[in-house]
Order: C-alpha cells, then sequence, then structure tokens
C-alpha cells in the first residue's frame, strides 16, 4: 500500500476535501431533516389545537345561544307587560356589550406571544448561532 492510500484511509483519520465535504453535506442534510420534522409535528399539533378550539367554540355558542334564548323568554313572561319593551332593550345592550367584550379576548387569545413554530424558530435560531460561532 503507498502513502497516499494509507494517509487517505478513513481509518487513519485522512478523509481528503471530497469525503469531509461529503460528510458535512450529510450531517447537514440530517439536521434538515430533524427541523423538518419538528416542523411538522409542530404543524400537526398546532392543527389539532386550532380544530378543538373551534369546535368547542361552536359548540359553546350554540349551547349559549339557546340558554340566552330560553332566559330572555323567562325574563319577558315575569315581567309586567308595561315593562316588556324596557326589559327587552336592556338584554339586548347586555348581550351586546358581552358579544363585544368577548370578542376582544378572543382576538387577544390568538395573538398569544411566540407563534404556533416558536420551538422550530428556536431551534433554527441556535443553528445559526452555533454556525456563526
Amino acid at each position: 500500500m503507498s502513502q497516499q492510500e494509507k494517509s487517505a484511509s478513513p481509518s487513519e483519520g485522512g478523509l481528503g476535501l471530497a469525503g469531509r465535504a461529503q460528510r458535512l453535506f450529510g450531517h447537514g442534510l440530517e439536521l434538515l431533516q430533524t427541523r423538518l420534522e419538528l416542523l411538522s409535528s409542530e404543524l400537526e399539533a398546532e392543527k389539532l389545537r386550532l380544530f378543538a378550539a373551534l369546535a368547542q367554540g361552536f359548540l359553546s355558542l350554540l349551547l349559549a345561544a339557546a340558554a340566552l334564548g330560553m332566559l330572555s323568554l323567562c325574563l319577558l313572561l315575569i315581567t309586567p307587560e308595561s315593562w316588556r319593551w324596557l326589559t327587552a332593550l336592556a338584554l339586548c345592550l347586555l348581550y351586546s356589550v358581552s358579544a363585544l367584550l368577548l370578542w376582544r379576548a378572543a382576538g387577544q387569545h390568538l395573538r398569544q406571544p411566540g407563534g404556533p413554530f416558536a420551538s422550530s424558530a428556536a431551534e433554527l435560531a441556535r443553528d445559526r448561532s452555533a454556525l456563526g460561532s
């Protein structure tokens, strides 16, 4: 075996430029695959979270509408006839203000800091800083 073959064997530690580039490329692909798997799992979790929130929100709205309808009807029936229009107006105002406050609270809930891919962004930032130093 010649001197050049000995220095090029991987067991001796001399991979050569092509071997090192191939190894670096392989590690880069592994890192990319890991990050894509993380992104995929976060996307799936976000999709499930949003679907669950939408389903629960729809059911709660349906039940709340039924409950408010029955409550309003009961309040109007026990109110003296001369006061019914004022009671109906007060109920309408109460429901409108409540709906506005709940709409704003839902908007704030959806604007939580971090976003849906916070873990992926943090991992990519760590990778970038590791490559830079």
